[in-house]
């Protein structure tokens, strides 16, 4: 597919983009490159791989989530600095 000056000036229009005419004609060089390096992309052979979504094999490295033992409300509230009740009192931040 030819890109040319026409093609990246319809484009930058309406991506609202100002281009001035040597960008233009250096814009269209750079994506008839790409598009031919799409091209000979498309000619790979894939057949029998596996689609994924990122190159290394991804595992989970969190721990199994197990119940336990939890602190009663006297135990977290112990070393509290200040407490109303079973809750923690902390400054205001907002006014």
């Amino acid at each position: 597919m030819a890109i040319d000056k026409k093609t990246v000036e319809h484009v930058a229009q309406l991506a609202r983009i100002e281009l001035k005419s040597e960008e233009l004609q250096k814009l269209s060089g750079q994506l008839e490159h790409i598009l031919r390096f799409i091209d000979k992309l498309k000619q790979a052979n894939t057949e029998g791989v596996i689609p994924v979504s990122h190159i290394l094999s991804i595992q989970n490295v969190l721990r199994i989530d197990e119940p336990g033992v939890s602190l009663s409300p006297a135990e977290a509230l112990a070393s509290s600095p200040d407490k109303a009740g079973d809750f923690f009192r902390v400054p205001k931040v907002i006014d």
